[in-house]
Formats: structure tokens, sequence, C-alpha cells
């Protein structure tokens, strides 16, 4: 049985993408490259498809956060900071990328942002385990 790690959507299967690696021993990151070309314009968020999802255990979470050169060079960020993928979202995993100045092309292949898995915590008295289940895909939890 598989524990945690990334699958290639369906659909997306030959658009020659890539499976997340680390680049160093060390490396705690993922890299996510852009599955289709995007065009960044200023002060507008584009969604950047990865043509991935994510798999983990249900006491982890996958923080997604840009490449930091990609930020500096070229005055990008994620719309939301970091991105959250729960353990029960099982579906397309998407980058709200914003320029801060100016306008930025991202080319499919392009390595945009890197995955951490992470174990997390509950607190006491927590009882949602039993709770409400996920229906739907980017954004729907509290609709």
């Amino acid at each position: 049985m598989k524990n945690r790690g990334f699958e290639i959507l369906k659909g997306y299967e030959n658009k020659k993408i890539i499976l997340p690696a680390r680049k160093t021993a060390f490396s705690a990151g993922y890299d996510l490259q852009a599955a289709e070309d995007v065009f960044v314009t200023d002060k507008k968020i584009s969604i950047v498809p990865t043509g991935l999802k994510a798999f983990m255990l249900p006491d982890e979470v996958l923080l997604i956060y840009i490449r930091s050169s990609l930020a500096v060079k070229n005055n990008l960020m994620l719309a939301n900071n970091v991105g959250v993928i729960d353990a029960d979202y099982q579906d397309h995993i998407l980058l709200p990328m914003i320029c801060l100045a100016g306008s930025f092309e991202i080319k499919k292949g392009m390595r945009i942002a890197q995955g951490i898995f992470q174990k997390y915590l509950l607190a006491d008295g927590d009882d949602f385990a039993s709770g409400a289940k996920r229906t739907g895909g980017f954004g729907s939890t509290g609709v």
C-alpha cells in the first residue's frame, strides 16, 4: 500500500507530465511543474494546472509553496501564499498565481512550486473525524 505521493490525473497521461521529485538528498520539497503554458498578468490571478493529484495518510497535509527563485526573479507569488492540500482532496492540484508587477509566462514543464508533506496535530475535543465528508474539488471546504 502506498502512503504518500503523486499521481497523474486522468486526461493528462499523454501530456508528458513528470511526477514531482526532490532535487537533493536534503530537499524537503517535491518540485511541481506546470502542465500547460499560462500567461500571468499584472495583479490578476491565473490558475496554473499541474495535471496531478496527491495522496497521503489521514493525519497528513501537503503544503505548497512557490519556488523562491521564481518568486524573487519574476515578481510572482501564490495568490493564497501557501496551498493546503488535505488528505481527502482527491482532485487536480491547481496553483493560483499572481504577478505583482508586469507579467510573466509560465511554460509547460517549468518548476513553479514545491510540495512538502507534513503530519499535523488535532486540538483536544476535536470530534470531526466522524463528521462531514468532502463533496467538491478546488476550494470546496466551507462552501
